[in-house]
């Protein structure tokens, strides 16, 4: 019994002492590196940048802060930079934190494939406010990072993807209004005796309408609705320079739709595109084997058809329109381009349009209603009047 009870106690005291130990273990000592723990990128000095450049694989792209305050791409021709886009690599890098110090081993940092991946921060003198170079993505998930030429390597979570593209980081928006901030709305028909119709409102809550209905039609509200649905938030999809054939031909053959808003403010949109065409097809070389005076005999004779030549060849009846049709060829339409210009002279979309020649999305040009009609339907029968009532 008494060893029975001796067990006890040392099994007892042998549990109090782990609950000892862990109640007053000592802290864990602080980290050695006063970075870990710490945000990637400090929002205060990169709120003082002018410049971004983003590198990778060879590719470098840079946005610049204007005068004006507006960020711009000026390796793509100085078009406006997309905000929302340089404000999200912003938030990543903001919103990461360093996790923990990987290596200060130089073997080792070595292996962690530090190229020419990264991102700078720099004020308007090009000097670097803050920069970082990122290596391969981590097994579990985060960047391996390193500032500067320090022998130190990091792990941040940071899952940003770079693009280096200048043109992805240009803002695609040409305009941007609501439908409800339209007054009044004219569309043009050029092959309909360049007539226009135009639709109006006094308020955004009344319907539109229109004084050129033709008798018995009214303005279809549906069309109006589709038609400032697909216009009034305008993106480019690509760029050419303005002297581009394709361009310069959609600029003849456009067709004009013309917004005024409830502030009294004009946007002409002119968009069309180069049309499809049919041309002659490059004549083949001539083939020797059917030159001389074996082919002249048979031109005088007159050749035969071989009965076993297939469905192809030459039939009684085939006339001008099937040799037509095999010596000509379709060009496909061109592009859509689009022309814009805001009655405010200030507008920056106005010396925009000098710049470049804007491509928009096919859908936008080709829902564009095509005839008149397209903008009306049959009015409702007048109701029948009522007849009064007969005295009793």
């Amino acid at each position: 019994m008494k060893l029975k009870n001796l067990v006890i106690a040392v099994a007892f005291l042998a549990v109090l002492s782990a609950v000892t130990f862990f109640v007053q273990r000592p802290a864990p000592p602080p980290s050695a590196d006063a970075r870990v723990g710490q945000p990637l990128a400090p929002a205060a000095t990169l709120e003082k940048a002018s410049k971004v450049r983003v590198a990778d694989q060879g590719k470098t792209v840079l946005l610049a802060k204007s005068a004006d305050g507006i960020w711009r791409v000026p390796g793509n021709y100085d078009l406006p930079a997309d905000f929302a886009k340089l404000s999200r690599l912003v938030g990543d890098l903001t919103e990461a934190k360093l996790q923990r110090l990987v290596t200060s081993n130089p073997e080792r940092i070595a292996r962690l494939e530090f190229k020419d991946t990264q991102i700078a921060f720099l004020d308007s003198a090009d000097k670097e406010l803050w920069a970082v170079t990122l290596g391969r993505t981590a097994e579990n998930g985060g960047r391996f990072v390193r500032f500067g030429t320090e022998a130190k390597a990091y792990l941040a979570n940071l899952n940003s993807d770079l693009d280096v593209e200048a043109k992805n980081w240009a803002d695609s928006q040409l305009l941007n209004l609501k439908p409800d901030d339209i007054a009044k709305v004219e569309v043009s028909f050029p092959d309909d005796g360049d007539r226009t119709v135009a639709a109006t409102r006094a308020k955004k809550e009344d319907p539109f309408a229109t004084t050129t209905a033709p008798d018995g039609q009214r303005l279809k509200a549906e069309a109006v609705t589709n038609l400032l649905g697909s216009v009034t938030n305008l993106r480019f999809t690509d760029t050419s320079d303005p002297a581009d054939p394709s361009a310069v031909a959609a600029k003849v053959h456009a067709r004009t739709v013309k917004l005024t808003s409830f502030d009294g403010k004009t946007f002409t949109l002119a968009l069309g595109r180069k049309p499809e065409e049919k041309v002659m097809k490059t004549p083949a070389p001539a083939d020797a084997s059917k030159s001389g005076p074996a082919a002249m005999l048979n031109m005088l004779q007159g050749e035969k058809k071989d009965p076993a030549a297939g469905p192809d060849a030459a039939k009684p009846g085939d006339g001008p329109a099937k040799t037509l049709e095999s010596t000509s060829e379709t060009i496909p339409a061109g592009p859509v381009f689009v022309y814009l210009s805001s009655s405010d002279t200030g507008a920056p979309i106005n010396a925009l349009m000098q710049k470049r020649a804007f491509q928009t999305g096919e859908f936008i040009f080709t829902s564009l209603p095509q005839k008149p009609d397209d903008l009306f339907e049959p009015a409702p029968p007048a109701p029948a009047p009522t007849k009064p009532a007969e005295a009793k």
